[in-house]
């Protein structure tokens, strides 16, 4: 294998994927001098060295109907990388989660030579398993995050290496409650909860006024509270402040830039939509109450053919194989029911310490250096390639 000029194509659709790949990269520069990437990245990819060719957010869709609006849109950026990757072909290309973009895009490649490897293995243990076999054909390896999937993906017949999760190993075990609300300026006997109500604009269109409305019923019941909300980028912050404006325009909230680890780091609860940010919870060890909303038709969509079959839509629960964190789904959640959960949680001392004995073990079981096993696996796989 050649140790410079190495070339990677790498596609991640939003942040999340934009934090995985960039702990990939950083560990493939420290054991590949002069090794290059292109495709689509977001910004912490882009500080690796990433060269982008479209902008990150315009892959960020979400639901059924919501992809339907943007498919054109989608279509032809995934044929703009497709030419690109077969025109200047890359000694690998590894596409991070968005199994719906990536896949058909790993397909292509594959069958041209490329070697192809799927960062993040699909839900197809609970979400369309027929899935599985477009897997098979697709990709040359998965690197799996959690060690519930393996096994599926094993009697598939689908390769696979258990990578573990990095945002495991950047979490540390023991974590600083004061030293967080230092930095947020929170003051160290507050009693404090965290909103999350998504990085899409589709998620803070669905669940700001919500959340929002939970604050005011939580602040009546409990006016000592404090409410910090972190939002991602400028756009959802435009997107929460004006529900905010029309919704509760007297509710006194904290509104933070990014920070949103420092935000749950010091809170005493979290209010969050379903997504990346229950694992980050889970990891920080802080109770929380997870909200999932979407479009209507896409919802009923999914509950007439019965598409999911999983118990649990948040990635906290399902590692902890418990419902740990209380979930509301479409219509159940309501301003009523999740006020009612976290103040119930908060008056509830016995079961925030269960709750974070249980997390902590789900973390040492995730934490693997994975970024240095999935590096490892990649070049292992080019390796045997060349």
């Amino acid at each position: 294998m050649r140790e410079t000029n190495l070339r990677i194509g790498l596609v991640a659709n939003e942040p999340s994927g934009d934090l995985l790949a960039a702990g990939l990269m950083r560990e493939l520069k420290k054991r590949v001098p002069g090794i290059v990437f292109d495709g689509v990245g977001g910004p912490l990819m882009e500080q690796e060295g990433m060269i982008s060719l479209y902008p990150m957010d315009r892959l960020s869709v979400m639901g059924l109907v919501e992809v339907v609006k943007h498919l054109p849109g989608l279509l032809s950026i995934r044929n703009g990388l497709k030419r690109h990757f077969l025109a200047h072909p890359p000694d690998l290309f590894i596409g991070v989660d968005a199994p719906d973009f990536n896949l058909g895009l790993e397909k292509s490649l594959k069958a041209a030579g490329i070697p192809t490897v799927h960062y993040v293995s699909p839900t197809v243990w609970a979400w369309r398993p027929g899935r599985v076999k477009k897997i098979r054909a697709s990709i040359d390896l998965m690197l799996s995050i959690f060690p519930f999937e393996v096994e599926f993906l094993k009697s598939h017949h689908v390769p696979v290496d258990y990578i573990g999760h990095p945002l495991a190993d950047e979490i540390a075990l023991q974590t600083d409650q004061l030293a967080a609300r230092r930095m947020l300026d929170v003051a160290p006997s507050a009693r404090v909860i965290a909103m999350l109500p998504g990085s899409r604009l589709s998620e803070i269109e669905a669940l700001a006024g919500i959340f929002l409305k939970t604050a005011q019923a939580c602040r009546e019941q409990a006016p000592d509270l404090q409410f910090l909300v972190p939002l991602i980028n400028a756009k959802t912050r435009v997107a929460f402040t004006a529900m905010w404006r029309e919704v509760a325009p007297e509710l006194e909230i904290m509104l933070l830039d990014g920070a949103s680890r420092d935000a749950m780091l010091s809170a005493d609860a979290v209010l969050t939509a379903s997504g990346t940010a229950t694992l980050e919870a889970m990891l920080l060890k802080r109770p929380m109450v997870v909200a999932y909303r979407v479009n209507p038709l896409t919802y009923r969509i999914v509950k007439t053919f019965d598409l999911v079959k999983t118990p649990f839509i948040s990635m906290a629960n399902l590692l902890a194989g418990e419902a740990l964190a209380p979930e509301f789904i479409q219509h159940e959640a309501t301003p009523a029911a999740l006020s009612g959960a976290l103040l119930g949680m908060l008056d509830s001392p016995a079961r925030i310490d269960y709750i974070k004995g249980v997390y902590n073990n789900v973390h040492r079981q995730l934490r693997q250096d994975s970024s240095a096993k999935a590096a490892a696996a990649v070049l292992g796989l080019l390796e045997k390639r060349h």
